[in-house]
């Protein structure tokens, strides 16, 4: 185990990431927090940059689900699960080799997850991952994950959304603009507004990222950062730089957009 292993918590409420944080500085001293997330894609991105010892990952967030970080994610960060779910989820994690906390947190069940994060973490074994049993076809895992996820939602995520948005409400002073969302070349989040970009104008709208994500149609829109999503109808042209890391162009814009490495998988057949 290293020297102050370190952690990430995610959960998109404050009150409940404070009271985790607060009952781990009991049930472990010597962790240190490195990052807190408030949704799924915040948290994903944090994780790839800092690839901690260990992440509590609340289920439900917005972005991504707490299980789909999971599944995306490319680094050997070990995971808790924080969840409200019922006892199939919990009996499929445990049968996954995942470990859980149930809402609310409780010192005792906390303290045994620690020990079991500790205990992996001293073998210097990587513990399976959500990954691992994905690819592998775990037909538990995948079972409950096809229970879990209609029946609580996974987290706002581009396309999981049957009738996708086709118009973006924009103002502009006195007007108000209809803007088609096929004329989009990409959402991005700048502070407290989503910047969207057309080839000869931008809009500034108040719409979350997050938000807009769960109402896009996950066949033209990708997210490739978490504060970008681009239309792929508008692609232009991908390039790497000599550190390997990928940018995309779109057509009408100047600018060269960053992908995330989390993201990257959507770019490798072309």
């Amino acid at each position: 185990m290293t020297a102050q292993p370190t952690a990430l918590l995610a959960d998109d409420e404050p009150h409940l990431l404070r009271a985790l944080e607060s009952e781990l500085t009991q049930a472990w001293p010597e962790l240190r927090i490195v990052a807190r997330a408030k949704n799924g894609l915040d948290a994903l991105d944090q994780l790839e940059s800092l690839a901690p010892d260990v992440a509590f990952l609340d289920i439900k967030m917005p972005g991504l689900s707490g299980l789909e970080v999971a599944q995306r994610m490319q680094v050997p960060t070990r995971l808790v699960f924080v969840t409200a779910f019922d006892a199939y989820a919990i009996e499929a994690f445990d049968h996954a080799a995942l470990d859980y906390v149930l809402k609310p947190v409780q010192p005792d069940r906390l303290g045994r997850a620690v020990a079991r994060v500790k205990q992996a973490l001293a073998s210097a074994e990587a513990t399976p991952s959500l990954q691992d049993a994905w690819r592998a076809g775990d037909a538990t895992l995948l079972a409950a994950l096809q229970k879990l996820l209609p029946l609580h939602g996974s987290g706002n995520q581009v396309g999981q959304v049957a009738a996708p948005l086709r118009y973006i409400r924009a103002g502009m002073g006195d007007v108000t603009h209809q803007v088609p969302v096929r004329d989009v070349l990409c959402f991005h989040a700048d502070d407290k507004y989503t910047v969207v970009h057309l080839a000869h104008a931008e809009h500034l709208i108040r719409t979350p990222l997050a938000e807009l994500a769960a109402q896009l149609d996950g066949d033209r829109f990708v997210q490739i950062h978490r504060s970008t999503i681009v239309n792929l109808d508008h692609l232009e042209s991908t390039r790497r730089d000599e550190a390997s890391r990928l940018f995309v162009r779109l057509r009408g814009h100047a600018r060269e957009w960053p992908v995330s490495r989390a993201y990257v998988h959507h770019f490798k057949a072309m």
